[in-house]
């Protein structure tokens, strides 16, 4: 029996060394390059030096092996390249876009409207109707051109370019469209009452954001070293993501796995698994901002919607979004510099700031 069997391997073994490679046993294509500024979530992909690759957990600046960390999972080897720049004759044939995959400067993608899009820097998988400093409209044959103007503001009640005026030092992530894209989610939100009141509640919303995100150029809290602290081992979904998976992100700086999954559920997004979606997709970190403002209460009695539609005033949204650390003489700095803004917004929207402005 076992003579046999050894033979049969012995046997198989030598028609494997002659058979042709075949597209079955062919190493498969190398995906987009490894780039060591890139962030790597679980289950993504990269090729370095000939292999694929695929990382475990959360890595930035690893370069793939099989030692250091072990965060990187070697795929084997592969031939070629990606997907060809040039598409066959007479039609497109490029891949569809998917958020979270790595996009190396050049590559082109056909997105969910029928158009391609071309990657003018490289990014993790930015939305390319969103994130348009990142990308471009791109034309092939047998393709369509996606339209170049940018969508409508609905009835946010400010402009594109009233909202420039607020934010002048802004990143290109926290783009006016991926804003206006995410206010789709609560109609409610900027339209109850009347026009003073619409704008009131549009500068609020917008003076708080500015002082989270230090005037939108902050994605990711800065201090690091607190990273660690936002997963509450006690929720019974855990923290799947990693320990350090939830902390601040986006214009609200959304925190602590609970919130996470909280607001992933809300909007029907899964960011207790893909926290990261917060940092790489606009129009996810304006959502997470408006899901907060229409429905936490945090430290206060009522959210901050309802604050500014109900005249309570701009000192109760304060409250709602940091008031244990700021209100009631804890921070007044910290205030003020709210307040400030929010009187300079209400300036550029020519209303009135209303009372009770402080917490």
């Amino acid at each position: 029996m076992t003579i046999l069997a050894t033979v049969s391997v012995a046997l198989a073994g030598a028609a494997a060394a002659v058979l042709p490679q075949t597209a079955s046993n062919a190493a498969e294509a190398c995906v987009a390059a490894y780039s060591s500024s890139a962030v790597y979530t679980g289950g993504q992909r990269a090729s370095y030096s000939s292999h694929n690759w695929t990382a475990k957990w959360w890595t930035q600046g690893e370069t793939p092996s099989t030692g250091g960390s072990n965060v990187w999972t070697d795929n084997g080897a592969c031939g070629g390249g990606t997907t060809p720049t040039t598409p066959p004759a007479g039609s497109c044939n490029y891949p569809n876009w998917a958020a979270g995959t790595w996009y190396p400067a050049g590559s082109i993608v056909k997105y969910t409207n029928g158009g391609y899009y071309r990657a003018k820097n490289e990014n993790p998988g930015y939305d390319p109707i969103i994130s348009t400093w990142y990308w471009e409209p791109y034309s092939c044959s047998g393709g369509t051109t996606p339209p170049t103007n940018p969508p409508s503001n609905g009835s946010f009640p400010v402009s594109e370019a009233q909202f420039n005026q607020m934010f002048p030092n802004r990143i290109g992530f926290y783009s006016y469209a991926g804003l206006i894209d995410a206010v789709k989610k609560y109609p409610a939100f900027t339209t109850s009452g009347s026009d003073t009141v619409k704008k009131q509640e549009a500068a609020a919303f917008l003076a708080n954001i500015n002082h989270e995100s230090g005037g939108l150029v902050y994605v990711e809290e800065i201090n690091q070293a607190n990273w660690p602290l936002y997963c509450d081992t006690g929720q019974p979904y855990g923290c799947p993501a990693g320990q350090s998976a939830y902390h601040g992100r986006g214009p609200i700086q959304l925190s602590w796995n609970f919130n996470y999954k909280a607001a992933g559920d809300a909007l029907g997004i899964d960011l207790l698994n893909n926290p990261d979606r917060v940092k790489n997709e606009a129009s996810v970190a304006y959502q997470t901002a408006v899901w907060y403002w229409m429905t936490q209460r945090g430290p206060g009695t009522m959210t901050p919607h309802d604050a500014m539609v109900n005249s309570a005033g701009f000192g109760q949204t304060i409250r709602s979004i940091n008031g244990s650390l700021e209100c009631d003489g804890r921070n007044p700095a910290q205030v003020q510099s709210r307040v400030d803004a929010y009187n300079r917004f209400t300036s550029i929207l020519g209303v009135t700031p209303g009372a009770n402005l402080y917490c």
